[in-house]
């Protein structure tokens, strides 16, 4: 996947941070001229393009990469909550947009969504890991052929953790990550979760989850 535009290049901490937890290349631009001058051979795979500091601005940049030659599309703006209302007339210029304070879950959908429907740096439509399946576009998984029936955040934890297999998250990362910034749940949450997962990917799959003791959980340590 080629990089995305994310504009400024001080873009809002939790932008950058979730943009790198989900796996997506990114190259902070502030200055238009160096869309061009740091493009890849293939094409941006899409932009981000952050309001926070001033709208004008962000619209001014969302119609120069409507612009170019090489239309730079999927385009993603993240605005405040208090700018919803200047958004009438201007859908031309964007594929879609979130709101701050993010809620890096749905930024995550948001993404997945508009690379699926332009097809353009389109992201991994299944993960696999051994014999664990999860469609992102039907949001389905299946484990050895069968299928699991989960609840909605049952799907976007096991999502996650199969997302980055071997790496260990504590309890208040995954909360922040699966659940959002704003989720005030305990720890045990995350707790109740993990066990109801391995209770339905049965005994023989259940190891896939693993326990690493006084921090959090590590999913599929071992190689595929």
């Amino acid at each position: 996947m080629e990089p995305l535009i994310l504009y400024p290049e001080k873009a809002p901490f939790h932008v950058a941070k979730a943009l790198e937890e989900f796996g997506y290349p990114f190259t902070p631009i502030s200055l238009i001229a160096r869309v061009s001058s740091l493009e890849p051979s293939e094409g941006w795979s899409g932009a981000i393009v952050c309001a926070d500091q001033s709208l004008e601005d962000a619209f001014f940049v969302c119609r120069h990469l409507r612009t170019k030659e090489r239309q730079i599309t999927p385009l993603l703006l993240v605005i405040e909550r208090s700018m919803l209302d200047k958004l009438e007339l201007r859908e031309d210029l964007f594929d879609d947009f979130v709101t701050l304070p993010l809620d890096t879950k749905e930024f995550h959908v948001r993404l997945q969504r508009l690379f699926f429907r332009t097809g353009r740096g389109l992201v991994q439509e299944v993960i696999e890991y051994g014999p664990l399946k999860i469609n992102l576009e039907t949001y389905q998984a299946t484990v050895a052929s069968r299928a699991l029936d989960l609840t909605y955040m049952e799907y976007q934890l096991l999502t996650f953790l199969a997302s980055h297999p071997g790496r260990v998250f504590d309890r208040e990362t995954l909360l922040s990550r699966v659940w959002g910034y704003e989720y005030y749940g305990g720890a045990r949450t995350v707790d109740v979760h993990v066990r109801r997962l391995r209770a339905k990917l049965g005994e023989q799959h259940e190891s896939m989850i693993e326990t690493v003791r006084s921090v959090g959980y590590r999913f599929g340590r071992h190689q595929r």
